[in-house]
């Protein structure tokens, strides 16, 4: 598309030391020493055979399963039998935030449980609720709530 007054493109100027500044702290380094680990397109952080969507599961998991809280989380854990891998759920309600929080927490919680798949027992059903402290706290404390739960629901 041409402009209306048919000029040629301009190069641009140098930018200001203060704003060159804040593009390089905002874009990863052409090294790759970005902060995040870099995920392949399409990769999920708890894989799809782990996940919990079926309604039932969640509702016999929360009534049945033990149960484990803390501050910021609250885990219950329901192993019936079969041949299934363990799954995962999460519950994050209004009460914890926004939209914007509720993801945050959400995420965080997914990052935090993919270690802990494995030393889960066979067809277990895992159901995470966050409470609204979760809003507010590090990852940190979530990963030890989410440990401390996990070892007293067991």
């Amino acid at each position: 598309m041409v402009s209306a007054c048919a000029c040629a493109p301009v190069p641009a100027g140098p930018s200001s030391p203060t704003v060159a500044a804040r593009a390089a702290r905002a874009s990863p380094s052409e090294a790759g020493s970005s902060a995040l680990p870099v995920l392949p397109i399409g990769a999920t952080v708890v894989p799809a055979t782990h996940r919990l969507t079926d309604p039932d599961a969640f509702r016999r998991a929360s009534r049945q399963g033990r149960r484990a809280s803390s501050r910021t989380v609250v885990t219950h854990l329901w192993t019936p039998g079969g041949d299934e891998p363990p799954r995962v759920g999460f519950v994050v309600n209004r009460a914890v935030g926004n939209a914007v929080v509720r993801n945050r927490v959400k995420r965080r919680l997914r990052h935090l449980i993919r270690e802990h798949l494995a030393s889960l027992p066979g067809s277990a059903v895992l159901v995470v609720r966050a409470l609204p402290a979760a809003a507010g706290a590090s990852s940190s404390e979530l990963g030890a709530d989410l440990v401390r739960c996990l070892e007293r629901g067991r």
